[in-house]
């Protein structure tokens, strides 16, 4: 018996058959790579596929193209993310994010240290990145190469684009190392085996490598600074302190710290001290403050011996009374290391200075202490007395702070 005419099936509901408008926004959700498939499955979704406005949040999304930029190249977005693909398109999960990263650091050089801007070198081709490839026989990483890309490291130069740190007798700056420079330092002796030096110091010698392959108890693309193991027999054997995973998260890291303000600008240079919000304490008018780093060019782990730099800023508040000035008068630390074992030193002023704090003014020192465990922590306090009344003293808190040294590991050559 025949179906009812009501009850007959309707024709399967078709891509095909929707009007042009509903069928563009579904096409706008799609991935490049689902795009692109659509151009091979019919002749309409192939002419729909390429409408221009489609690939506009693609170009903006993988290349951070700008509707400036692209009217500076004259092309419709298809033509552009097209082109770049063809470049760049190996570094398609890599660009944006270290794109971004150099032009926010670039912004942020060119208002706090812009010297420091006319260091950068310029891209590199794909055929130099080749070449060194082929120079030391070992393949760089895809997030590395993509970097370089964008900026080729910087001119050995002082100050260095990856952090200074300074002491009274101790100055180190990083460069950025550029590419034929890198490869000249590619190591193939025992203990640094198949390791490519990302940056230098030009006053230390000292490098933070990059392992390009998983040797001598190395993790592939794992970043480290290393030190010599003074108590080991043989030579070549070494201790590194880990900065990083890959290329991309130890440059972006940086990159962020640096433009959010959590490294100081200290004389036109970006100085890598790390600041605890935390470690604030307030007493009366004053406020101190506390960032520390850790020296792994003065450490060792055999024997133990890990050192430590602090910057202490002490502020009086501009609301404070006049009368309310006052003159560091000596320093009390209570120094206890991750032992428990605990040390206390006392002395007159700080760095050899006694200095007068008024409303508004700010002063800043930087000392250093050394620790026989990985960790410690200081606390204390600084004795004032006032200028308009010498009878009066009173101390003002120092807040604790911790210093830990960073994740290390002994080389198995």
């Amino acid at each position: 018996m025949a179906a009812p005419p009501d009850m007959e099936l309707s024709p399967a509901l078709s891509l095909e058959l929707l009007p042009t408008d509903p069928l563009l926004l579904i096409l706008s959700f799609l991935d490049y790579r689902d795009l692109v498939s659509c151009c091979y499955l019919s002749r309409r979704l192939n002419q729909l596929s390429s409408h221009d406005p489609l690939w506009k949040r693609h170009c903006k999304k993988y290349w951070l193209i700008s509707d400036e930029e692209k009217s500076r190249r004259n092309q419709g977005w298809r033509a552009i993310f097209i082109s770049t693909y063809s470049d760049l398109g190996r570094y398609i999960h890599y660009y944006a994010t270290l794109k971004k990263a150099w032009d926010d650091l670039e912004q942020y050089l060119g208002q706090w240290c812009p010297r420091m801007i006319g260091s950068l070198k310029e891209s590199v081709r794909e055929e130099d990145l080749d070449a060194v490839e082929a120079q030391i026989h070992c393949k760089l990483p895809d997030d590395y190469r993509c970097s370089f890309r964008i900026h080729n490291g910087q001119k050995l130069v002082v100050p260095g684009l990856m952090g200074s740190m300074a002491l009274s007798n101790h100055y180190r700056s990083e460069d950025l190392l550029d590419i034929d420079t890198a490869a000249g330092g590619f190591q193939q002796r025992l203990g640094l085996k198949q390791c490519l030096p990302l940056t230098f110091c030009i006053h230390t010698g000292l490098s933070q490598y990059m392992a390009l392959e998983s040797v001598e108890g190395r993790n592939k693309y794992e970043i480290f600074y290393q030190c010599p193991d003074q108590m080991a027999r043989n030579p070549s054997a070494i201790v590194m302190f880990i900065t990083g995973t890959s290329y991309l998260e130890w440059f972006t890291s940086y990159v962020n710290k640096v433009v959010t303000g959590g490294y100081p600008i200290i004389r036109d240079q970006i100085f890598r001290y790390v600041h605890d919000k935390d470690c604030v304490a307030t007493t009366e008018d004053i406020t101190v403050s506390v960032s520390t780093s850790f020296l792994p060019e003065l450490s060792s782990v055999h024997p133990p011996h890990y050192f430590f730099t602090y910057r202490i800023r002490i502020e009086m508040s501009k609301d404070a009374l006049p009368e309310n000035a006052c003159q560091l008068e000596s320093r009390y630390w209570r120094i206890t290391n991750a032992k428990g074992d605990v040390e206390e030193v006392q002395g007159p002023g700080v760095v050899g200075e006694f200095p007068v704090i008024s409303p508004g003014k700010v002063y800043e020192y930087t000392s250093c202490t050394t620790f026989s465990t990985t960790s410690g922590y200081m606390e204390g306090y600084y004795t004032f007395h006032c200028l308009y009344n010498k009878d009066r003293f009173f101390n003002v808190t120092i807040p604790r702070f911790h210093m830990v040294c960073p994740t290390f590991k002994v080389s198995t050559a």
